[in-house]
């Protein structure tokens, strides 16, 4: 609620005295250990000063988050909190747009994640799904991140282009792997025009002008191919785009540049989820024979029960170790939240890990159990792998039935051991939390089953 509708309070969140580089250092490397500790320490609102935001306050509860998910949208704006992605996204992106400009932006996209276009994907996802687990190792150890990481870039790129066939899209392809494969130092970069000349700042900035060089290429090819009227029976990203309308009969449809900036946030935000969320449940299935004995009983079943098992070990994978940490709402009026006063011009981060890591919510939160997401599952509010609200990812449905397609083909196929028996660490890149190690497996075929 704003300040306008309660009564004044002075009260802060309290929060670490540490200087702001020593915070913004824990908080870039050391989250998944620093916040638990914060929360413990001060409770369920945290006040930290961190670059480039300053002042953030982190949430914990979900009646808190729920306020924050709830709230007017003109004064909780998460496209002003997403700003850390606006050299990379664009100012038009889905992420970092607000209001009405994101709503706009939203209904153009959402056709491609309808229900409809969910169900033309699956077969798509299962050929490819196929052509990848056909190249792993059997016998040998080999991280699973790289090669779910392969297989949902591949995914995307024939939503969002169609077929993603010839020497332009390879191109991309190479590229966009590399953009992705950084770590929270290389962020820094992306607000310096100092250090964009310099190691490897230079290097992923010349990457991105090439990415661009490409998708404007690509743009323009499409934009020859609808004026001989041959895209209306396209039903990729980039097809359905430059069918849009302008808003009036003098206006023209997305410009160039709205349509880079949608097809990159496309391109970079619509496959990390789920192969991050698949290389962990490998892992942990790996390390858990029962579990892995009843989703591979699932596998073999097939049908919407058995798909209901495989569901739930994707939805167990994102609760115990969500992608994003948490998620950002930039205020622009004062607000009070758990009867503390946060002015306007503060970023407020509902904590998805921390909530998902609570007891309180999660009944032994640190063991792997997708059980609890069968019959009821978990309490509104308190699984949030996806975010919440208006804003909530509109690939949501996309990515969990893209997840449960590849847990059925390959558990399917395979039987997974863990390659170590100690569970790997998580790690930071980019913006989001990844497998440490790589989520190393060895699968084995089901058919020989050798050891």
């Amino acid at each position: 609620m704003t300040l306008s509708d309660v009564r004044p309070t002075s009260l802060t969140p309290p929060g670490p005295r540490l200087p702001l580089t020593v915070q913004s250092v824990l908080f870039a490397f050391h989250r998944h250990w620093w916040l638990p500790a914060l929360r413990r320490r001060y409770g369920d609102v945290v006040r930290l000063r961190i670059y480039p935001e300053r002042e953030v306050v982190i949430l914990a509860d979900p009646a808190h988050i729920r306020t924050v998910f709830a709230g007017p949208t003109t004064v909780y704006h998460a496209g002003e909190g997403n700003m850390v992605l606006k050299p990379v996204m664009g100012e038009h992106s889905l992420l970092i747009t607000d209001e009405d400009e994101h709503l706009r932006a939203r209904k153009l996209l959402m056709p491609a994640f309808s229900g409809a276009a969910l169900r033309g994907y699956r077969d798509m996802v299962e050929r490819l799904t196929e052509a990848e687990v056909a190249r792993w190792p059997v016998g040998r150890p080999f991280p699973s991140h790289h090669s779910m990481h392969a297989l949902t870039l591949e995914v995307i790129l024939r939503v969002v282009f169609g077929m993603a066939d010839g020497g332009r899209l390879d191109e991309l392809r190479t590229l966009l792997r590399q953009v992705v494969d950084i770590g929270p130092f290389d962020i820094v970069g992306w607000h310096s025009a100092t250090l964009q000349r310099f190691g490897r700042w230079r290097r992923n900035e010349e990457r991105m002008r090439r990415v661009d060089e490409l998708l404007y290429a690509e743009i323009a090819e499409r934009r020859r191919t609808a004026e001989r009227g041959d895209l209306a029976e396209r039903g990729d990203v980039l097809s359905r785009l430059l069918r849009v309308p302008g808003e009036s009969e003098s206006s023209a449809g997305l410009s160039d540049a709205e349509l880079r900036d949608q097809l990159v946030t496309l391109l970079l935000a619509g496959h990390e989820t789920t192969a991050t969320a698949l290389a962990w449940a490998f892992h942990d299935l790996a390390r858990d024979p029962d579990r892995q004995a009843r989703a591979a009983r699932a596998a073999d079943e097939g049908g919407d029960r058995a798909d209901t098992y495989l569901e739930a070990v994707a939805k167990e994978s994102l609760r115990r170790r969500p992608v994003i940490a948490e998620v950002a709402r930039r205020l622009t009026e004062d607000v009070e939240i758990a009867g503390f006063r946060i002015p306007a011009g503060t970023t407020v981060a509902p904590s998805i890990a921390l909530v998902h890591a609570d007891p309180a919510h999660h009944t032994d939160p640190d063991d792997f159990r997708p059980e609890r997401f069968l019959g009821d599952g978990p309490a509104t509010g308190t699984w949030l792998p996806f975010g919440g609200g208006v804003r909530r990812c509109l690939g949501a449905g996309f990515s969990l039935l893209e997840a449960t397609v590849v847990l059925r083909a390959v558990l399917a196929r395979f039987r997974l051991a863990a390659d170590r028996p100690r569970p790997e660490p998580t790690k930071g890149r980019h913006i989001t939390l990844v497998p440490g190690g790589g989520a190393r497996i060895v699968a084995y075929s089901r058919v020989s089953d050798s050891p």
